[in-house]
């Protein structure tokens, strides 16, 4: 009796302490969000926005526009829809673990869901003159927040699951330059505001810590069920 209850009070404490970070981090990803887009509409933001398209020009150089283009295309829809499928497959494949694989359309589709939605909200026209062709309008950018939850959630997935320090700090430091690499095209192709691609990100990592817990809770609870009703089956008299 006393173990059945410290393994409830732990789980109990796990809960909770998980519910609390989450709360946490969802509220300061909101509250920066809105910070944001208060600067963007009450125009504060255009000198920082303009020096932005000035310095990312300067880093990234005058002549890279094929090879930005390629990073760019990284964070696409396309592109993350079959990356999408592939993980999929490789988790229910490969792995047999059913709750990454729903982790993963969930945190994608989610990401895209809510990106259009507040795109309609806010309403922001793109900047002019752009290095390449964009459709749509501006605020907050999709290709940050599709890419800060997309690899985010490869960041979550490879720091839960691989083991050697060595690998699951390269990877994650690779996919984390890789997030602000992104963020960092979608200003030098002046298709976006640098505010909308650090709005980009606060809600893309806001909705991948906001995900990730209550499907890891749902996940639990289910399995819960499931072993309840084979317990019940198993004792059923044949």
């Amino acid at each position: 009796m006393t173990g059945t209850f410290r393994r409830l009070l732990a789980g109990t404490t796990l809960f909770l302490t998980e519910f609390a970070v989450t709360l946490l981090l969802g509220t300061l990803g909101v509250v920066a969000f809105l910070a944001l887009s208060r600067e963007v509409f009450d125009q504060d933001a255009a000198t920082f926005d303009a020096e932005a398209f000035r310095w990312t020009r300067q880093l990234l150089g005058p002549d890279r526009q094929n090879w930005v283009e390629a990073v760019t295309f990284l964070a696409s829809r396309n592109f993350i829809t079959a990356a999408g499928c592939l993980l999929i497959n490789w988790f229910l494949l490969m792995r047999r673990h059913r709750w990454y694989s729903l982790l993963v359309p969930v945190v994608a589709l989610g990401s895209i869901t809510l990106n259009l939605v507040l795109k309609q909200l806010y309403n922001r026209p793109r900047p002019l003159l752009p290095l390449t062709s964009a459709s749509g309008l501006s605020f907050p950018s999709g290709h940050a927040m599709i890419s800060a939850s997309f690899y985010g959630l490869l960041i979550y997935l490879v720091w839960t699951n691989v083991r050697r320090p060595v690998w699951r700090y390269g990877v994650v430091v690779a996919l984390s330059l890789l997030i602000l690499l992104i963020g960092l095209t979608r200003v030098y192709l002046r298709v976006h505001y640098a505010t909308d691609v650090l709005a980009g990100f606060t809600a893309g990592l806001g909705w991948l810590v906001v995900a990730i817990p209550v499907l890891k809770q749902l996940e639990i609870q289910a399995k819960k069920r499931f072993r309840k009703r084979l317990q019940l089956a198993e004792k059923q008299p044949i």
